[in-house]
């Protein structure tokens, strides 16, 4: 079973949808849960929803990470992804473009969650953050062909994954195989 941490945001449910169209079971919390909640659930994978604001508002985003890092696989998606880029280090900071609504194509390296993708993956950006520089511990997997921005990051030895882009949004190509290789970590 997944849990998704839900950032209050649109996009939370269309990520639900995908996950049970591909078979998983999903739990949805809200950020403003509890440890003990999520705790309680016995998950076998978390995932951290989009969301409006920025990373520090982010309820409990960062404490799921400090907990959960070393014992299950963690994906963030567009504000989760800079959460988990933040919690390890990274420089958040102003995209190079404000991105709501466009399909861009990206480059990514092939290997694991992007295994068995396209090579010429067109996918949905919705955001006016982003990472801007990366720490030691973390990868980038992946980058807008046009801006250069940073489309997605994994973690050096954790099972810990971020996408800058919404692999459920119907501009997407291949967010379901994206979240199907996620839940074979």
């Amino acid at each position: 079973m997944i849990c998704l941490i839900d950032n209050y945001d649109s996009f939370t449910y269309n990520i639900v949808h995908l996950l049970e169209k591909i078979g998983e079971d999903v739990v949805v919390l809200k950020n403003d849960s509890t440890i003990y909640d999520i705790d309680n659930l016995n998950p076998a994978k978390i995932i951290i929803s989009p969301g409006p604001g920025s990373p520090n508002e982010s309820g409990i985003c960062f404490e799921v990470i400090d907990i959960f890092k070393d014992k299950l696989p963690i994906l963030g998606i567009c504000l989760g992804h800079q959460i988990i880029g933040q919690y390890f280090g990274c420089k958040i900071g102003h995209a190079g473009y404000v991105m709501h609504g466009k399909r861009v194509a990206i480059s990514h390296n092939g290997n694991g969650i992007f295994e068995g993708i396209v090579e010429d993956l067109f996918v949905a950006r919705y955001h006016s953050l982003a990472i801007k520089e990366i720490s030691e511990s973390i990868e980038i997997c992946a980058r807008d062909r046009k801006d250069e921005e940073i489309m997605a990051i994994k973690h050096q030895y954790l099972p810990i994954f971020g996408v800058q882009f919404h692999p459920e949004s119907f501009l997407s190509e291949n967010g379901d195989i994206l979240l199907r290789n996620f839940c074979k970590v």
